[in-house]
């Protein structure tokens, strides 16, 4: 865009292509052209809002809406006279670009990324032949659990879905847990030598702060707001005949130490 506010396009990436070609591909005859401008690139800055809906009782049975809130703001100076770009990949990305600070040039506005069923999204995920995904575990862990009796999954969990192509130019589908308490429970205090009594007092303490059993073992294996150092500890008071750990979170417990991952 010009100083003045202006839209001289929507998409960078393809005005720079039209407009090098028709330069016949020289880019300093392209600056010449519209060095003088002083042309204005923006970027969009926001996050994005979940919504879910539980349709079945399995912990990946619902449906996930994503919608980008997006501000539209004053990135860099297209064209820079210190550095000014050597070719196309340097005008749309330069390494060192002249960074203008990010006032907004729009409203906000919001839209629409996707509705994923996150049942058919799982059954997507690869894993190696005779392993299950790491979500795909977390998941039936879930489903094994207390908690899985009570509560939804996506009451406490989202899942963020990233699609990107393999070497072969096939897409491939990764996928991770993400709390929806995480910012609520940072603050926790865990004291990880903690045994017997001190140690149930905390796992509790961490539950009920999370809103539902088992808490502290989930936000172990994902997000890590539980210390792996706790799992020793625990370990270690089951063999000694600690009896403080609910029966599901026992076998859960164990069957990490014996295959740890991670979500």
């Amino acid at each position: 865009m010009t100083p003045g506010g202006e839209r001289i396009a929507d998409e960078l990436e393809a005005w720079a292509e039209t407009g090098l070609a028709d330069c016949d591909g020289d880019m300093d005859a392209f600056i010449e052209r519209h060095g003088g401008a002083d042309l204005l690139a923006t970027r969009h800055s926001g996050r994005t809002h979940y919504f879910v809906a539980p349709y079945g009782p399995g912990p990946a049975d619902f449906l996930q809406l994503e919608i980008e809130e997006l501000h539209e703001v004053l990135d860099r100076r297209l064209l820079s006279g210190d550095n000014p770009p050597a070719d196309l990949q340097e005008l749309i990305d330069p390494l060192h670009p002249a960074t203008l600070e990010a006032h907004p040039v729009a409203p906000p506005h919001y839209r629409f990324r996707c509705l994923t069923d996150m049942r058919h999204a799982v059954a997507r995920l690869p894993a190696p032949v005779g392993q299950v995904h790491p979500l795909s575990r977390f998941l039936g862990e879930w489903a094994a659990s207390q908690s899985s009796t009570r509560h939804f999954f996506c009451d406490h969990w989202i899942i963020a879905l990233r699609e990107h192509q393999d070497r072969y130019r096939n897409p491939v589908l990764s996928a991770s847990p993400v709390s929806l308490h995480a910012r609520q429970l940072k603050p926790f205090h865990w004291q990880p030598l903690a045994r017997g009594v001190e140690a149930a007092s905390q796992l509790l303490a961490f539950d009920r702060a999370a809103g539902y059993p088992g808490a502290w073992y989930f936000h172990m294996v994902a997000g890590g707001l539980t210390p792996r150092d706790i799992a020793t500890t625990l370990a270690g008071d089951l063999d000694e005949g600690f009896n403080y750990l609910r029966e599901q979170d026992a076998k859960l417990l164990v069957e990490w130490m014996r295959a740890p991952y991670s979500a």
